[in-house]
């Protein structure tokens, strides 16, 4: 592009894009200055970087928002739950006076396996890893005092899914909120789960079912609500290279828009509120080409595979998350350091929310001390550093725009090779991500045990050191205590509701064009536990079984 060229789109930018941008989301400062009075700029303006388009247009790859972090911070969601209900309420209203500006709710394993804290399946990890939730009075406990119709909340939340968005509306509805004023996210990303974690429940054709059924009725009736996070995260905490967890996240993400068409759904009616979650590891430069290569891969494929027309159906809007599978229990005070360049390489590749895990993760479920300086690294990056008072404060910068080449390029040969496979789906029944990631892992390791890696404090660099004190560690009294809630629970409510309630479930799940939601949401509404929820789905769909790959 020439030099007039070059002015010439970037006037046509500012004028178009940009200040209509800043007109609707006002800049949060008159003027962007560093401490000796330079002025920074809304974007770098070199002709090379220009060749990139621009940011909040096609192909997105600079950010899908124009203005980007001058308008407003990325939410900072500081991911948090464990034992009862209103042991984690206590934390989400400590974590909102500390500053955190989006809630992000972790549930225990039961929860996320549908199962009640009363089934024997349960026994040692009610609220071991998550809060505990089984009906709907622990969901009023977990929101109690919580604005609904002004937070924005994140469920990471999967085969359950559905059964927590209704307890949620429902809750709301109790406050007052409408179902239309909702603004959140659920996870619902189960095909990650028979690649990468495990937390499934039904087979894949069911569970693709009712990923679709809940984009038809949020788009219906919850427009403010993301009824997915398609999410590469645990892709990449088991093991995948930043190229495996973009062609994977992304395969998923086709797999999911390809079922919900085959539904009947038109692409440009749900594709917009569709969001991401990717991992932020260690290599910094690699980790913001990442976000910048998949954000320009999925806009090509929702425009040229999908034919999408809506701008919004191309934006590959993202959460990041800090890397657990980098913390070390070894000088756990070094997580500080790996989680402060982590979350600066999600900010500088442009994520729109993102959780700092904290120091002592990876030995107890965060502390309240850890929880807060994780949240203070994030206000520390947006408040002290200057880094997001310029849209892509990185772009045109050649070492990036080399990586991002190349990571896209190797994404788009997993994806080819998904797409021989018979698709995403497909590809997991034969093992193809599940392999490739374990060879990634394999690789990792090895790496590490022969030195040509090295994590500080854990193959280099050792010291002999105590254990840390004052670590958070959830009482077995949950358990007990949530089993007696359960126990109250079936005996004061109506229990012929419940039962016509989840009657009517069985009969939906056995006709394949029944949109189960509303079914769900009337359950929750007559105390129908989430374990008596699933099993009544499990009676008609059955439970998957994990084809083991070695």
């Amino acid at each position: 592009m020439s030099d007039e060229r070059a002015k010439t789109e970037r006037l046509r930018w500012l004028q178009q894009t940009y200040e209509k941008a800043k007109a609707r989301s006002p800049e949060r400062k008159p003027q962007f200055l560093t401490s000796s009075g330079v002025e920074r700029p809304v974007i770098d303006e070199p002709p090379e970087a220009l060749e990139l388009g621009f940011p909040g247009e096609y192909p997105f790859t600079r950010g899908v928002q124009s203005t980007m972090y001058r308008s407003r911070f990325w939410t900072m969601r500081q991911y948090a739950g464990f034992g009862s209900a209103k042991d984690a309420n206590q934390r989400y209203h400590y974590l909102l006076k500390s500053g955190q500006t989006g809630l992000s709710v972790a549930f225990d394993l039961p929860t996320q396996m549908g199962y009640d804290a009363d089934s024997p399946r349960a026994a040692g990890e009610v609220g071991k890893v998550g809060v505990s939730i089984g009906s709907l009075r622990d969901m009023k406990v977990l929101l109690d005092g919580l604005p609904l119709g002004e937070v924005s909340t994140s469920m990471t939340i999967n085969a359950t899914a559905p059964i927590l968005l209704c307890l949620y509306a429902a809750v709301g509805e109790q406050q007052g909120v409408p179902i239309s004023a909702l603004q959140g996210t659920v996870q619902n990303d189960i095909l990650k789960e028979y690649i990468a974690r495990g937390t499934y429940i039904y087979p894949p054709t069911a569970s693709l079912r009712l990923i679709t059924n809940l984009f038809a009725f949020c788009a219906k009736n919850v427009p403010k609500w993301n009824p997915i996070s398609i999410s590469g995260y645990h892709i990449r905490e088991a093991g995948s290279t930043a190229a495996q967890e973009i062609a994977f996240t992304l395969g998923d993400g086709i797999a999911y828009v390809e079922a919900a068409i085959a539904a009947g759904l038109e692409v440009d009616d749900f594709a917009g509120r569709l969001s991401f979650f990717f991992n932020v590891h260690n290599d910094f430069m690699e980790e913001v080409a990442k976000f910048r290569a998949a954000r320009r891969l999925w806009a090509r494929i929702m425009k040229d595979r999908f034919k999408a027309r809506d701008p919004r159906s191309m934006m590959l809007r993202f959460h990041a998350q800090t890397a657990g599978s980098t913390l070390t229990a070894q000088q756990p005070l070094n997580n500080v350091v790996r989680v402060s360049l982590q979350a600066l390489a999600a900010v500088l590749g442009g994520c729109q929310s993102l959780h700092t895990n904290s120091w002592d993760e990876a030995l107890a479920l965060p502390s309240e001390d850890a929880a807060r300086l994780a949240l203070r690294t994030q206000q520390i990056i947006a408040h002290e550093t200057g880094v997001a008072d310029t849209v892509d404060a990185l772009g045109g910068a050649h070492h990036l725009e080399r990586l991002t080449d190349g990571l896209e390029a190797l994404a788009e040969g997993y994806l080819k090779k998904v797409d021989a496979l018979g698709g995403m789906v497909k590809a997991i029944e034969q093992g193809y991500p599940q392999q490739e990631i374990q060879g990634a892992a394999y690789a990792a390791q090895r790496a590490l045990e022969e030195h040509s890696s090295v994590v500080v404090g854990v193959n280099k660099f050792q010291v002999k050191e105590a254990r840390p004190q004052g670590l958070l560690s959830v009482d077995g009294q949950v358990e007990v205590e949530q089993k007696a809630s359960l126990k109250q629970l079936r005996e004061s409510r109506n229990n012929a509701d419940v039962t016509r309630a989840l009657d009517a479930i069985k009969r939906g799940a056995a006709v394949p064009t029944e949109n189960l939601i509303p079914l769900i949401y009337t359950a929750v509404k007559a105390e129908a536990s989430l374990g008596e929820i699933s099993d009544a789905m499990r009676a008609v769909f059955g439970e998957h079984r994990e084809r083991v790959v070695l």
